[in-house]
C-alpha cells in the first residue's frame, strides 16, 4: 500500500480477492449521508462489512489521515490481547494517551483526537456472536491504521473488559441489550458515550418480537433522545414483514429510516434424507438416532459440519451417540449449547475458527451470524419448524459472498418429510415468517424506567416522552404510567407498608432517583428479560463449572445416581444450595438432562405450505421426484382410510377403537393454537353433553376423546366453531387463575419484584420464587386488584398463552369453511400421531412404546 496514499476500505476487499457488492457501496453512500438504514441481506452475503465499511470510509475520509511510525508499525504487528482467559480487548494500533477530565469537542479533528468513550455501539442479541464479531471488526482496523480499540462486554466477558466498558476506553464497544441496560445504570455511563456516533442492532429479527426487543427500543429512545445526530443501523437475514420491523426500529428517530436489499443471493442446497426403497420412516417420533450411520457417513463426507438439533436435550443425546461411534480423535467432535458454561462454549468457538473440529452438535446457540469459514456442510436433525431458522442455520455453511450453503436434512418421522419439502419450497420462493412486535409490556418500562433513576435522577415527564416515542409504548396513556411509578414509588396499595417494594424516591425538583445502596444491587441483579425455570450449577468437587441444569431435573435425583450432561457421564455426588457437585462416570446413566419448554412450534407460513403439499391435485417440481414417490404412499393411505385434506375445507374425523373414541380436527395451524382450541373445544362440548375429556395436539391438528362413550354428528362440530362468548369460554375452559399466577411470576422477576439471590449467599431456589410469588399474587388479587402487574399477567394469559385474537382469527376462517367429516374404521396416517401423543400421558400397566409400536404395525401393514 502507497504511503503517500490514505488507505482505502475497497484496498482492504481488493487485497482478498473480494468484489465490493452493490448493496455494500450503496450502504456506504447511505452512511455517508447520515441516513438510518435497516439492511436486508442474506447469511453471508457481507451485511457486516456493509456497515462496517461505511463506517470506517468515513472516519477515513472525514479525518485528515496522518498515520505515524508508530501506527504503521501497530498495523504488522500482531494484536495485543488483554490479560485475561477471554480475548476481548484487542489494541489495534497504539493509541495515545487520554487527556485530562474537561469538555470534549464535538467533533474529533484526526485519527488519533482523544476518545470520551465509544464511537460505535454494536449490539447483538447472542453473546456467542460478540468475540467472533469483534474480531471481524478489528481486521481492517490494522490494516487501514486506525487506531480504535475493539471491546466486548457481555455476561462472559472479563472483568477487565466490563471495567473499560463503564470507563468509555473503547472506540467500539460489542454488547448484548441486557449488557448495555446494566451499563445504562451506572452514572459514568451516559457522558463517556457524548461521542457515540452510530448504534448497530445486529440479528434484528430476533429481538423484534420478543421483550429483549422491547427493553431495546426503550434504550434507544433514551440514547437518541440525549444523542440527537445518533445514527441507527439495523441487520436482518430473515423477515417477513420487513417495513414494520424498520418502522419499530426507527419509531424513535420519528420512523425516517431506509431499507436496503441486497440481492436474494443462491438457495442453499437443500438434500432430504429419504428413506430406503421399500422402507418408509417411522410414524411418529422426534429424536431420529435410528438414522445414526447415515448421518455419521455424511459427517465423514466434509472436513467440518455443524450438526443442528432443536433442544438441549437432543443435543446431548445425539453427541452421547455421536461419540460411541467417533471414528476420529475425540477431541474433533464437540457439544454447544446455552446451558453450558461458558468456557466449554468459548473452547469450541475457538476450535471451530482454529479448524481443530470435524463435527459440533449445537442447539440455536450457534445458529446466529457466527462465521466459521471451515464449516462446510450443515445436518439438521428434525424439523427446524420455521423457514427462518432454517436459513440462519443453513447460513452457517459457506458463510461468505457468493458461497452454497450445503444442508442435509434428517426427518425423524414420516410427516417430518413434509415439513422439510414445504420448507424447501418457501426457501426457493424467499418467503419467510414475519414477526410481530409486542406492545405495552409495562414489566419492561418498570424495569427501564429504575434503571434510569439510578444512574441519575430522572424527571417523569420526559420519561414518558422517551417512552411514547417508542413503537412499543407509543399508545400508553398517562394513567398507565402513573400506575407504574406508583408500583415502583410504594409497590401499589397492597404492598405500601413493605420498604422493600419502595424503590424510586422523589427529590425536591419532583424528579424520581433510587438512592438505597440495597435496591441499586438489587435491580442491578435482576436486569435483563430472560426469564427461565430454577438452575443448578453442575460443578466438579475440585473446581471447574460445566453448566447449569434446570432444578426440576436435579432435585429428583440422589447421590450416586448418574446422568448425561455437557457430553460426559457424570455421578452426583452432592446438592447443595442449587450446586450439584459431580464427579466422572465411568458409563452413562440411563438420565440425560432435559429443559422444559423444548418443543418448538411450527410456524403458521409452513404448516400451511404442509397442508397444499397434501392437497390431490398437488403438481411436483421434477427435482422432488424421488420425495414425491416416498410421499405418494402416505398420501395413498390417507386417502383409502379417511381423505386428504383440501383446501377450504376442515378435516374432521370420528375414530372409534377398542380404547376409546376420538375425534381428530386438522386446522394446520401450529401446535400453540390447536392446544388452545382443544381446550375451548373441549369445554364446549361439555356444556352441550356432560362430559370428561382428554385431549392431545401437534403441528397438524388436535384431539378430543370423550371419558363415556357418546354420539357425535357433524353439526355439533359446527355450533363449537363460533366467535359467540369467546372470552368466557376461554376463561372457563383453563384454570385461568393458575395461568395467570405463571405469568405472574415472570412479569414479576422482569418488572423487580421478586429479588433475585445476592452475590455470596446461596441462591435461591426455584420452590423459594413460586412460594413467594405465590403469596404476592394472591396478596394483589385480595387487596390490589386493580395492580398493574396483575393486568398485565392477565392480559398475557389471553394474548400470549390463550392466544384469543389468534383463535378468534382460526375460528373466523374455520367457521367460513367445509366440513369433511369422516368416519375410519381405524387410525389413518394423520390421527396416528395425536393417538400416539394422547397416549404419552395416560396411566397403563404396558410400557407407552409398546403400544405405540404396536399400532404403528398395524397402520404399517394396512400401508
Amino acid at each position: 500500500m502507497s504511503a503517500r496514499r490514505p488507505p482505502q476500505i475497497d484496498d482492504f476487499f481488493t487485497a482478498r480477492g473480494w468484489q465490493v457488492a452493490d448493496f455494500q457501496r450503496q450502504a456506504w453512500q447511505l452512511y455517508a449521508e447520515g441516513a438510518d438504514v435497516l439492511i436486508h441481506a442474506p447469511t453471508g452475503s457481507g451485511k457486516t462489512l456493509a456497515v462496517w465499511g461505511g463506517i470506517l470510509k468515513q472516519a477515513l475520509l472525514t479525518h485528515p489521515w496522518q498515520r505515524s511510525e508508530a501506527a504503521a508499525a501497530g498495523a504488522q504487528s500482531k494484536p495485543l490481547a488483554a490479560k485475561s482467559r477471554k480475548r476481548t480487548v484487542t489494541r489495534g494500533v497504539p493509541r495515545p494517551p487520554r487527556a485530562a477530565a474537561g469538555p470534549v469537542p464535538a467533533a474529533r479533528s484526526g485519527a488519533h483526537a482523544d476518545v470520551a468513550g465509544p464511537r460505535v455501539l454494536w449490539l447483538t442479541p447472542l453473546r456467542a456472536l460478540a468475540d467472533n464479531l469483534a474480531e471481524r471488526l478489528r481486521e481492517p482496523l490494522l490494516e487501514l491504521g486506525l487506531p480504535w480499540i475493539v471491546g466486548v462486554r457481555t455476561g462472559d466477558a472479563s472483568a477487565r473488559s466490563k471495567r473499560w466498558a463503564r470507563q468509555g476506553r473503547f472506540d467500539v464497544l460489542i454488547t448484548t441489550p441486557e449488557s448495555l441496560a446494566l451499563l445504562l445504570s451506572y452514572p459514568e455511563t451516559m457522558p463517556t458515550l457524548r461521542d457515540l456516533e452510530i448504534v448497530v442492532v445486529d440479528e434484528w429479527h430476533e429481538l423484534l418480537d420478543n421483550k429483549r426487543g422491547v427493553l431495546l427500543e426503550l434504550m434507544l429512545a433514551h440514547l437518541r433522545a440525549r444523542i440527537p445526530a445518533l445514527r441507527l443501523w439495523g441487520m436482518s437475514a430473515s423477515l417477513g414483514n420487513l417495513a414494520q420491523a424498520a418502522a419499530v426500529l426507527f419509531a424513535s428517530g420519528g420512523g425516517q429510516g431506509r431499507i436496503l436489499h441486497a440481492e436474494p443471493g443462491q438457495v442453499p442446497d437443500l438434500q432430504i434424507l429419504l428413506p430406503p426403497a421399500g422402507q418408509r420412516f417411522a410414524w411418529a417420533g422426534h429424536l431420529g438416532l435410528r438414522h445414526l450411520p447415515t448421518v455419521l457417513a455424511q459427517l465423514d463426507a466434509q472436513p467440518a459440519s455443524i450438526v443442528f438439533t432443536n433442544t438441549r436435550s437432543q443435543a446431548e443425546l445425539w453427541f452421547q451417540a455421536l461419540s460411541a461411534v467417533w471414528p476420529h480423535a475425540p477431541e474433533t467432535l464437540a457439544l454447544h449449547h446455552g446451558s453450558l458454561a461458558p468456557e466449554v462454549r468459548q473452547q469450541v468457538e475457538t476450535g471451530l475458527r482454529a479448524g481443530q473440529l470435524r463435527c459440533v452438535v449445537a442447539t440455536s446457540s450457534l445458529d446466529l451470524g457466527v462465521d466459521f469459514p471451515c464449516i462446510r456442510q450443515v445436518i439438521q436433525i428434525g424439523s427446524p419448524k420455521s423457514v427462518a431458522r432454517l436459513l440462519q442455520r443453513a447460513g452457517r455453511a459457506a458463510h461468505q459472498p457468493g458461497g452454497r450453503s450445503r444442508l442435509f436434512c434428517v426427518p425423524t418421522h414420516l410427516l417430518e418429510l413434509l415439513e422439510f419439502a414445504a420448507a424447501r419450497s418457501a426457501m426457493r420462493a424467499h418467503a419467510v415468517e414475519a414477526k410481530h412486535p409486542l406492545r405495552l409490556s409495562l414489566d419492561v418500562l418498570a424495569q427501564h424506567v429504575c434503571t434510569l433513576a439510578l444512574a441519575a435522577p430522572l424527571n417523569p415527564a420526559l420519561a414518558l416522552r422517551e417512552a411514547r416515542s417508542t413503537h412499543a409504548f407509543a399508545a400508553l396513556e398517562a394513567a398507565q404510567f402513573a400506575l407504574v411509578l406508583d408500583f415502583l414509588e410504594r409497590g401499589g396499595s397492597a404492598l405500601q407498608h413493605y420498604p422493600d417494594f419502595k424503590r424510586l424516591q422523589r427529590d425536591p425538583n419532583d424528579q424520581l432517583y433510587l438512592g438505597d445502596r440495597r435496591q441499586a444491587l438489587r435491580h442491578r441483579l435482576n436486569i435483563g428479560t430472560i426469564v427461565s425455570d430454577g438452575s443448578v450449577q453442575v460443578r466438579f468437587g475440585r473446581g471447574g463449572s460445566l453448566g447449569s441444569v434446570e432444578e426440576n431435573f436435579i432435585a429428583r435425583m440422589r447421590p450416586g445416581d448418574r446422568f448425561s450432561f455437557a457430553g460426559r457421564a457424570l455421578e452426583l455426588v452432592q446438592l447443595r444450595d442449587l450446586t450439584a457437585t459431580v464427579k466422572l462416570a465411568r458409563s452413562p446413566g440411563p438420565l440425560v438432562a432435559v429443559w422444559s419448554g423444548g418443543q418448538l412450534a411450527l410456524s403458521g407460513q409452513l404448516a400451511h405450505g404442509v397442508q397444499a403439499l397434501l392437497e390431490p391435485c398437488q403438481v411436483w417440481p421434477q427435482e422432488d421426484a424421488a420425495l414425491a414417490q416416498v410421499l405418494a404412499a402416505l398420501m395413498r393411505t390417507q386417502s383409502e382410510r379417511s381423505q386428504l385434506p383440501r383446501a377450504g375445507a376442515l378435516l374432521a374425523e370420528w375414530i372409534e377403537l377398542a380404547d376409546g373414541q376420538h375425534l381428530c380436527l386438522y386446522p394446520f395451524a401450529g401446535r400453540a393454537l390447536h392446544q388452545a382450541l382443544a381446550a375451548l373445544l373441549a369445554w364446549r362440548w361439555g356444556r352441550s353433553e356432560a362430559n370428561s375429556f382428554t385431549f392431545a395436539a401437534n403441528d397438524y391438528g388436535l384431539v378430543l376423546s370423550p371419558a363415556r362413550r357418546c354420539a357425535l354428528e357433524a353439526s355439533q362440530i359446527g355450533n363449537w366453531l363460533t366467535l359467540e362468548r369467546l372470552s368466557e369460554d376461554l376463561a372457563q375452559s383453563v384454570n385461568l387463575a393458575e395461568l395467570e399466577q405463571r405469568q405472574f411470576r415472570e412479569i414479576a422477576r422482569v418488572a423487580g419484584l421478586l429479588p433475585p439471590s445476592q452475590p455470596g449467599k446461596a441462591a435461591r431456589s426455584l420452590r423459594s420464587l413460586q412460594a413467594s410469588s405465590s403469596l404476592i399474587y394472591q396478596t394483589l388479587r385480595e387487596f390490589d386488584p386493580g395492580h398493574v402487574l396483575l393486568s398485565q399477567a392477565r392480559l398475557e394469559v389471553y394474548q400470549r398463552v390463550l392466544l384469543a385474537e389468534q383463535l378468534a382469527d382460526l375460528l373466523r376462517s374455520l367457521g367460513a369453511q367445509a366440513l369433511q367429516w369422516l368416519r375410519p374404521d381405524q387410525l389413518t396416517p394423520l390421527s396416528f400421531p395425536l393417538w400416539a401423543e394422547r397416549m404419552r400421558g395416560q396411566l397403563s400397566t404396558e410400557d407407552w412404546k409398546t403400544r405405540v409400536a404396536r399400532a404403528a404395525a398395524a397402520l404399517e401393514q394396512a400401508a
